[in-house]
């Protein structure tokens, strides 16, 4: 594990793009503030380039130490939600992390996840599901087309995946409003995520 976390870490501080299991399916990540390795990743997915994507982490303390600005409301719910097979939208007052935001910079998507060979990786990345555009999402290795799968330049294999990819949640109006809604439907159903948000909101 150790030496997956270390080969992972240095493919992304070397502005390279690297292939990955996340606890839904099989993903592409790269380093967040990095204009040439997001526009690698972009090109390998076929992503349309104004499409925003998400910043990922391997914990949630560097995801909270990272948006000191979070409300209290807001940051109890990531903490009851993450790590979590959700992409969470949240207001980005900041404009932290402009290049994953594209044309809304006061959004960001935030994702953590607890990958066995990655959680010693304490920084972020942008990610993205390792399939092309508009085609389904890999669960396997295998499934990852050779397209993709050659042209990265580190690869981590973590076996079969559920295959489902994240509920996506928007949280902006949570803080002030109790507020929300899914924007995806995915891995989370409603019932788990009204049993966590209606607990935060004190509704």
């Amino acid at each position: 594990m150790d030496g997956e976390s270390g080969n992972f870490d240095a493919c992304i501080a070397s502005g390279g793009v690297a292939l990955f299991p996340a606890d839904t399916v099989y993903g592409l990540a790269c380093a967040p503030e990095d204009p040439a390795a997001i526009e690698r990743l972009y090109a390998l997915k076929g992503r349309a380039p104004e499409k925003a994507a998400a910043v990922m982490f391997f914990a949630l303390l560097p995801a909270l130490g990272a948006l000191p600005e979070l409300g209290p409301r807001t940051r109890e719910a990531v903490t009851r939600l993450l790590p979590g097979a959700v992409t969470l939208l949240v207001p980005n007052p900041q404009r932290r992390f402009p290049l994953t935001c594209r044309a809304d910079p006061d959004t960001l998507g935030i994702r953590v996840v607890d990958v066995p060979e990655l959680r010693d990786a304490g920084y972020a990345v942008l990610q993205s599901s390792a399939n092309r555009s508009g085609e389904p999402p890999p669960r396997r290795l295998a499934d990852v087309i050779p397209e993709i799968r050659q042209r990265v330049e580190f690869t981590v294999d973590g076996g079969d995946l559920p295959g489902i990819a994240s509920t996506v949640v928007d949280l902006r109006q949570y803080e002030l409003e109790g507020r929300w809604r899914v924007v995806r439907q995915g891995a989370v159903g409603p019932e788990d995520l009204s049993a966590a948000l209606v607990s935060s909101s004190g509704r």
